[in-house]
């Protein structure tokens, strides 16, 4: 032990944190003490090569100081928070400050981050979706509640209308009426003066006949009407009638049509809780339906491959061309997107912030749009990318066949750094066939889901790419030889994968077993496979240029 520890600073085993290290594993990197050895080997997920501790061959790497550029920082000032060299030791400037082993402090720190890390990607992460669906829905809700406000005011508007019409054409009725009795005394009193206006033409006339004939007769026989017309006929008086309007009362028409409550909005400091671990670890169990049911299809007009959701309400697709494209569930296209080389996109993902991720294999890349602009993330060298998922830690599982078309593999990159290399079995056989298609998943509970075209099977590994069982369909059936492509796992850990030999969906649980097939709902070459968050399934129909949504839990 360096002389300049104090007896608080013994390694301690990395395992329980208690006792004194004695071994360590140069393939885990792992400090043991001779306790937690046996457990470290019991974990045979893994290969380990434990020595004892004084014989260990790997270099630690310290850190270099910034300070003294040709020194490394072996220790760690607990007071500073800061590594430290032997020089900055010598200077006086931790004097009395309690130090420990860079390394054992990184290893510490390392812990914290990883716990942090699990934190962020099972709870703060999920509880954060959660609340962006959540307010999603509300703004579905806000688009119906004020639509029905707006339709009831509309239906005031027009009941008043209505009423206002009915009072309206009544008055009209009412003066057309009037008018026409007024009308009718006039014209009764004009003839009654055309007609005695006519007799006093008459006897005017007749008076000058007399006169003019000095005929006795006619004179003696003459009586005179004049007392009858100087009694002139009564005249027709008449009261018009009028209009008179009252005056609005805006006020009282506001009152009177009715009133909108106020629009309150507060925030609750306590309205959002965040999941604890044992939720988190407790996914609520759905049970499958008796009768898968068809919720809506959506009709794109070309041939289709693959699908993934960017939301629930929204999918891509891509098929047989150079565009991507964004469609509602009500079927609208929303957006395309051209790939930038102008060859096909042969399969899409959807990162966890949302950006498509497609890949290329005519150019060899992997790309990503982000704001309307394609960059490229990967660029291969004797390999060429075709299927791709993206993972819940972030990362990118590509599919990718040599050059030759002899070799395939399945690489984990963390943007363009390439982590994890799954080729072959513990004999060193390969896993996946190198010819047919081939779809990929991660499942919930980190296994890597293949589906092998040309295998005609269900490639199961885990995390560390070692294999957990291979599926070749139902242990007896009366369908025709399982033929998979697409691919996808839900919230329970199931596995779902279209059989296009058969039409239908084969529903697994997480270690292989058959659960059941959806194969009720005229499923055409069914083929590309996506779950939304409710684990709504939708599923491409190739050949019809089709992408089905059911409801299976």
């Amino acid at each position: 032990m360096d002389p300049r520890y104090s007896a608080q600073d013994i390694l301690l085993c990395d395992l329980c944190q208690t006792a004194a290290l004695q071994s360590h594993c140069e393939l885990c990197h792992v400090n043991l003490c001779i306790v937690c050895v046996g457990k470290h080997l019991s974990d045979s997920s893994k290969r380990h090569n434990v020595v004892p501790y004084k014989h260990r061959t790997s270099t630690p790497n310290y850190p270099k100081c910034p300070n003294h550029i040709q020194k490394h920082c072996e220790l760690y000032c607990e007071k500073c928070d800061i590594p430290v060299c032997s020089t900055c030791i010598s200077s006086g400037k931790h004097k009395g400050h309690d130090l420990s082993d860079a390394l054992q402090k990184l290893t510490s720190k390392t812990k914290d981050l990883e716990k942090d890390l699990k934190e962020l990607e099972e709870r703060i992460y999920p509880t954060y979706e959660e609340i962006t669906l959540d307010l999603k829905s509300e703004k579905v809700n806000l688009e119906k509640h004020y639509k029905k406000l707006t339709t009831a005011v509309t239906k005031q508007g027009e009941d008043w209308h209505r009423e206002i019409d009915i009072i309206v054409n009544k008055q009209k009725s009412e003066i057309d009426e009037m008018k026409t009795k007024h009308l009718a005394a006039l014209n009764k009193q004009e003839i009654d003066i055309k007609q005695i206006t006519s007799d006093v033409k008459h006897s005017i006339l007749d008076l000058k006949k007399i006169l003019d004939s000095n005929d006795v007769s006619l004179t003696s026989a003459y009586k005179s009407r004049n007392a009858e017309f100087r009694n002139l006929p009564p005249k027709v008086n008449v009261t018009l009638p009028s209009f008179s309007p009252h005056q609005i009362n805006t006020e009282q028409l506001h009152q009177m049509f009715g009133s909108l409550s106020a629009l309150s909005i507060t925030t609750d400091e306590h309205g959002y809780t965040m999941k604890t671990p044992e939720a988190v670890s407790c996914s609520p169990v759905k049970p499958l339906l008796d009768e898968p049911e068809l919720i809506t299809t959506i009709h794109t007009g070309y041939t289709i491959y693959s699908v993934t959701c960017l939301s629930d309400e929204e999918i891509w697709t891509c098929g047989l061309d150079k565009i991507m494209k964004l469609y509602n569930l009500q079927g609208k296209l929303l957006k395309s997107i051209q790939t930038k080389s102008g060859n096909w996109s042969c399969d899409i993902t959807v990162t966890r912030i949302g950006d498509l991720v497609y890949t290329d294999p005519d150019t060899r890349t992997v790309n990503i749009v982000k704001n309307k602009q394609i960059q490229e993330v990967i660029r291969l060298q004797g390999w060429k990318p075709y299927y791709v998922c993206s993972t819940s830690s972030g990362d990118l599982l590509v599919i990718m066949v040599s050059d030759d078309d002899k070799q395939l593999k399945v690489v984990r990159y963390s943007g363009s750094t390439e982590k994890q290399t799954i080729q072959f079995d513990s004999e060193g056989k390969p896993l996946y066939s190198s010819e047919g298609l081939k779809y990929i998943s991660e499942n919930r509970n980190l296994d890597i889901c293949v589906a092998d075209h040309g295998a005609k099977a269900v490639v199961v590994v885990n995390q560390a790419g070692r294999l957990r069982f291979r599926y070749t369909g139902p242990p007896s059936t009366n369908k025709r030889s399982f033929v998979p492509a697409g691919i996808t796992t839900d919230s329970q850990s199931q596995i779902l994968t279209a059989d296009c030999n058969n039409y239908c969906i084969h529903i697994l649980d997480q270690d292989g077993q058959f659960l059941r097939y959806i194969d009720n709902c005229d499923l055409y070459y069914p083929f590309g496979l996506c779950v939304d968050t409710r684990d709504n399934l939708f599923v491409t129909e190739r050949l019809r240029g089709r992408v089905k949504k059911i409801k299976y839990m």
